[in-house]
C-alpha cells in the first residue's frame, strides 16, 4: 500500500488538530492496510515501512493483552484501551485507542482503529473538568453568550444573582431579563467588546431591583483559528465591598472636614470671624444652612460663671452660611439677631442636656425655639426636613450653639452625624474660647496701654501739638511706644517720643516706667543729654530685669521759644537721641512751598543696651528753627516696611510731608480712641505754613495703611506707631522781656524798675509786689557770690497744664555761678539763706537749672 501524507499545519485551527487522532486499517489477521499520515507524526513510522506488516511488530505488551483486544473484537465488535507502541527513535508512545470490527460484503473482516496520545487528552480533559468545576462552584456567576448575545451556559451562582430560573436565561438576551435601561447599557458592552476584542473590566452597577451592587467583566471568547464564539461575562456582588468603601469615605471626609475646620479656624482669634468661618467651612459638605449662636458675653470677652446657660439668655446669630441665598434666607439667618427660645424646645433641651438634639418631622422642627417664632415657620419654605443643635463648650461652660439643617433630597442626620457635630462643635468650643480670652485680653492690655499714655496733652504759648496713636496687628501683644509733650519753665517745652523693644504686657509696663522716669527728671530741668544718661543710668530698675531684658530707644528734645520780635528766627531745639529714628524738621521755602528732612542727631545708646559710660553716650543737637517750621517725631513703625529699607520709609514720609496732601487746611477735631484706630488728639489747631498738622498727620498714617495693608484695621506690620507732630512758633512780644545787668551798686534798682514796668504794661499789677520782691532777692544773690552779667528774662505763659490750670508768669534770674542755691534753716544768728527761702514761699514753683554759661534760678507765679 503506498504513503498517505500530507504537510502538517503551521499551527492548530481546531480541537483535532490538538488532540491529533491517527486512523490505522488491519486485516482480519492484524497487517497493516492503512497508516495514516496523523499516525505518521504520532508514531514516526512511515507508511512504506509498516503497510503490509503485522501491527504486532510495533506493539508491546504480553500474549494475554492480545488475546483480551482479539476476544473483544470478536465478542463485541469493539475495542477500548491503552496501547504502548513504539515510536521509530526507539521510545514507547502511550496512546489511546479505539477499534471497531468492520466486514465487507464478502464478510472479510477488517479492524478499524483511531489512536490518540494520552498526554494531550489528559491535558484536554483536564481543561475541561477544571471549566466545569468553575461553573459548578465558583461563587462569582459566570455566563457565556453566542454572537447573537443570547445565554448559551451560566453557571449557578448567575442564576442566583439574577433570581431567575434556568429557563429564563438559556437562549436569551439581557434584554428579556434585566430592566431596560440597565439591559440597553448591558448589551452596549456586548456588542463593542464582540467587535473590538478589548475586555471591560469591573463594571459597577446597580443590582437588579437596586438591592445591592454589581461589579460585571466582559470577554470576547474566540477559537484557535480566531474566530468569534461569542462573550464572557463574570458577575461580582460588591454590596457589601462598596458599603464598606462608602464607609471608609465617609470616615474619610469626615476626617477631612474635621482636617478643614482646624485649619480654616487656626489662625482666628477674633469670635465673629470664627463663627462664620466655621459655617463656611460646614456648607454644603455638612450642612444646607448653618448658624452660630452664642451668648453675647462670648464676643466681649466676658467671664461665664454659669456651665448651663440659663433660660431666657438670647443667644445671637454670629456667622451663618447657607447653599442658596436670598430673601427668605435673610429672614431666616440674620447676622446679629437674636434668638429667644424655650426650656423644652429643640434649642433648650440641646443647651440643658449638653448633647445634640436631632429634629426630622414637621413637629419637632416647629419646637425648635418657641410657639409662632417666625424664623422657624422660614425653614418649612426652605424645605428644611432635618435640623440638629450641638451646643459650643470650652472647659465645661456652654458658650453656645451650632444649628446645622438639611433640606430637600439629602439624607437626614443620623447617629454618625451627630457624634461627628459634636468633635466639630468641642473644636470650634476651644477655638471660640480663646478668641473670647484673647479678646478680653486685648482689652485690658489696650487699657493698660491707654493708660500709660498722656491723657491730656498741654497746650505751650506759640506752640500747636497734634499726635496720633496706632496699634499694631500683634493680638495682646501690645506694643511698647510711647510720646509725651512737657511743659518746662521758661515758656520751654519738651518733645518726647521712645519705643521698647518686643511686644507685650511686659513692654507696656515698661513703657509706663520710661515715661514716668523722663517725666521725672524733666522736673529737675536737666539737658536733653544728661536727662537721657541719668534714665540709662537706672535703667536696670525701669527698661529691664534680670530674666527678661528689654531694649528701648528715646529721643528728648526741648524747644526754648524766642519772641517774635526776634525777626524769622523763632526758637531753638537741643536733642539727644538714645538710639531712636531721627527727627523731621519741615520748614518754609521761599516759592511758597515746604521742605521736610531729618534733622542729624548723635545716635547714642539705646536704653537698656551695656554701652560707654552714660556721660559719654549722648550728645546735643542744637538746631535754630524759623517761625511756623514743624517737628515731627516718630517711632519706627511709620517707617519700616517688609522689604524696604528704613531710609527709604524716612524718605517716603519726608516727601508726603512736603506734598500737597499737608497743605490743607484743618477741621476741628475731637477726642478719640479706638483698638482698631488711633488715639487723635483733640481740639482745633491751627495751620502751619506746610498745612495743618492735625492733616498731615493723618495723611502719614492713611499712607501707611496704604502702603502695607491692615489688618482688621490694624497696622499689618504688627508694630504700633507712635506720632507727634509740633508747629513751633515764638513767644508773642507782649508776653516775654529779657535784661542784662552789668554788676554794681545799681543792678538791683534797675532790675526791680524794669520788671515793675513791665508788669504794669502787662496789666499784672496784682503781681507787682511780690514779683519785685522775689527778683531783688535773686538779683542781690546773685551780686553776692557771681562776678559777671547777671541776666533777667520774664515770660507771660497763658496756655493750660495738664491738669487744666491756668497761666503764670515764669521770672529767670541767670549768673555765671554754676552752684544752685540752696534752700537752708534760718537761725536768729545767721542772715544768709532767707532769699531762697522767701522765694520758695511766695512761689507756686521753683527751681535751678544749668546751662553752658552758668545757672538759671527760675520762679512761677499764677497769674490772676
Amino acid at each position: 500500500m503506498g504513503r498517505v501524507s500530507t504537510e502538517p499545519a503551521d499551527e492548530a485551527t481546531s480541537l483535532l488538530d490538538t488532540l491529533r487522532v491517527g486512523i490505522v486499517m488491519l486485516d482480519g489477521n492484524g497487517t497493516v492496510l492503512v497508516w495514516s499520515p496523523t499516525t505518521e507524526e504520532i508514531l514516526g513510522w512511515p507508511a512504506d515501512d509498516v503497510v503490509g506488516r503485522s501491527i504486532e511488530d510495533f506493539l508491546e505488551g504480553d500474549a494475554a493483552e492480545r488475546r483480551a483486544r482479539r476476544n473483544s473484537l470478536g465478542r463485541t465488535g469493539s475495542w477500548r484501551g491503552i496501547l504502548h507502541i513504539r515510536h521509530r527513535a526507539g521510545r514507547t508512545v502511550e496512546v489511546e485507542g479505539r477499534g471497531s470490527l468492520l466486514r465487507d460484503t464478502d464478510q472479510r473482516p477488517f479492524v478499524l482503529a483511531n489512536i490518540m496520545e494520552t498526554s494531550r487528552l489528559r491535558a484536554v480533559e483536564h481543561d475541561l473538568a477544571a471549566l466545569d468545576a468553575l461553573f459548578a462552584s465558583s461563587p462569582l456567576g459566570i455566563a457565556v453568550f453566542d454572537t447573537e448575545k443570547r445565554f448559551v451556559r451560566f453557571n449557578e451562582a448567575l442564576v442566583r444573582l439574577n433570581n431567575a430560573t434556568r429557563t429564563d436565561l438559556l437562549g436569551h438576551t439581557v434584554a428579556e431579563l434585566l430592566p431596560a435601561e440597565m439591559a440597553e447599557e448591558v448589551m452596549k458592552i456586548q456588542s463593542r467588546v464582540l467587535e473590538t476584542g478589548r475586555s471591560v473590566v469591573d463594571v459597577v452597577t446597580t443590582a437588579p431591583g437596586a438591592r445591592g451592587a454589581r461589579s460585571v467583566s466582559y470577554s470576547r471568547i474566540a477559537d484557535r483559528s480566531g474566530r468569534v464564539l461569542g462573550v464572557s461575562c463574570t458577575v461580582m456582588d460588591i454590596t457589601e465591598r462598596l458599603e464598606a468603601l462608602n464607609k471608609a469615605e465617609a470616615a474619610r471626609q469626615r476626617l477631612a472636614l474635621l482636617d478643614d475646620v482646624g485649619v480654616a479656624l487656626g489662625n482666628l482669634l477674633d469670635v465673629r470671624a470664627i463663627s462664620q468661618a466655621l459655617a463656611d467651612v460646614l456648607v454644603p459638605r455638612f450642612a444646607d444652612y448653618a448658624g452660630v449662636m452664642l451668648r453675647g458675653e462670648v464676643a466681649v470677652g466676658g467671664d461665664l460663671p454659669e456651665p448651663v446657660i440659663p433660660v431666657g439668655t438670647p443667644l445671637h446669630l454670629f456667622g451663618f452660611a447657607a447653599r442658596e441665598g436670598g430673601e427668605r434666607v435673610e429672614r431666616l439667618l440674620r447676622l446679629g439677631g437674636e434668638i429667644i427660645y424655650e426650656r423644652e424646645s429643640l434649642l433648650g433641651r440641646a443647651l440643658d442636656t449638653g448633647a445634640p438634639q436631632v429634629a426630622t418631622t414637621p413637629e419637632e422642627i416647629l419646637r425648635a425655639t418657641r410657639p409662632g417664632d417666625p424664623k422657624v415657620e422660614a425653614t418649612f419654605e426652605l424645605g428644611v426636613h432635618s435640623l440638629m443643635a450641638v451646643p459650643l463648650r470650652a472647659r465645661g461652660t456652654v458658650l453656645g450653639l451650632l444649628l446645622v439643617s438639611r433640606s430637600h433630597g439629602d439624607e437626614p442626620y443620623v447617629g454618625e452625624d451627630r457624634a461627628l457635630a459634636m468633635e466639630l462643635a468641642d473644636r470650634a468650643g476651644t477655638f471660640l474660647d480663646n478668641a473670647r480670652l484673647y479678646a478680653r485680653e486685648r482689652e485690658g492690655a489696650l487699657m493698660l496701654q491707654r493708660s500709660l499714655l498722656p491723657q491730656h496733652i498741654p497746650e505751650p504759648t506759640g506752640v500747636s501739638i497734634a499726635y496720633r496713636y496706632v496699634p499694631g496687628s500683634s493680638g495682646t501683644e501690645v506694643g511698647g511706644d510711647w510720646f509725651d509733650v512737657i511743659p518746662l519753665p521758661g515758656g520751654r517745652v519738651a518733645f518726647v517720643v521712645g519705643d521698647v523693644m518686643g511686644h507685650g504686657l511686659h513692654s507696656a509696663v515698661t513703657m509706663g516706667r520710661l515715661r514716668t522716669a523722663v517725666r521725672t527728671l524733666a522736673g529737675l530741668d536737666l539737658p536733653p543729654d544728661q536727662l537721657l544718661a541719668r534714665v540709662s543710668t537706672v535703667g536696670d530698675d525701669l527698661s529691664h530685669g534680670p530674666d527678661d531684658p528689654l531694649m528701648a530707644t528715646c529721643l528728648y528734645a526741648v524747644y526754648e521759644p524766642a519772641p517774635t520780635s526776634a525777626g524769622k528766627r523763632c526758637g531753638v531745639l537741643t536733642m539727644a537721641s538714645a538710639g531712636h529714628v531721627p527727627p523731621l524738621i519741615v520748614t518754609h521755602e521761599d516759592d511758597g512751598g515746604c521742605r521736610a528732612q531729618p534733622v542729624d542727631v548723635p545716635s547714642g545708646t539705646p536704653l537698656g543696651v551695656v554701652g560707654p559710660a552714660p556721660d559719654e553716650a549722648y550728645q546735643l543737637a542744637e538746631v535754630e528753627v524759623e517761625q511756623g517750621s514743624v517737628l515731627v517725631l516718630y517711632t519706627d513703625g511709620l517707617v519700616e516696611s517688609r522689604g524696604e529699607d528704613i531710609t527709604e520709609g524716612i524718605d517716603r514720609v519726608c516727601a508726603l510731608l512736603a506734598g500737597p496732601d499737608c497743605h490743607r487746611a484743618t477741621a476741628q477735631e475731637g477726642f478719640t480712641w479706638n483698638g482698631a484706630g488711633a488715639y487723635v488728639s483733640p481740639g482745633p489747631v491751627g495751620e502751619t505754613g506746610c498745612g495743618g498738622i492735625e492733616s498731615a498727620c493723618d495723611v502719614l498714617i492713611d499712607s501707611l495703611r496704604r502702603h502695607g495693608s491692615s489688618v482688621n484695621g490694624h497696622l499689618s506690620t504688627g508694630d504700633d506707631v507712635a506720632l507727634l507732630m509740633a508747629r513751633l512758633g515764638g513767644l508773642p512780644g507782649h508776653t516775654a522781656a529779657s535784661w542784662s545787668f552789668t554788676t554794681g551798686s545799681y543792678a538791683v534798682r534797675r532790675a526791680r524798675e524794669a520788671v515793675r514796668q513791665t508788669l504794669r504794661e502787662w496789666g499784672l499789677r496784682e503781681l507787682e509786689e511780690t514779683g519785685v520782691l522775689l527778683v531783688s532777692e535773686l538779683v542781690t544773690n546773685a551780686l553776692r557770690y557771681a562776678h559777671g552779667p547777671i541776666g533777667v528774662r520774664m515770660v507771660r505763659d497763658t496756655g493750660r497744664d495738664p491738669a487744666g490750670h491756668g497761666g503764670v508768669l515764669i521770672v529767670e534770674v541767670s549768673d555765671p555761678l554754676p552752684e544752685p542755691p540752696r534752700e537752708r534753716v534760718v537761725t536768729e544768728e545767721q542772715e544768709g539763706g532767707r532769699g531762697i527761702q522767701m522765694v520758695a514761699s511766695e512761689a507756686r514753683r521753683w527751681g535751678t537749672r544749668h546751662g553752658p554759661e552758668g545757672k538759671t534760678v527760675w520762679f512761677e507765679l499764677p497769674l490772676p
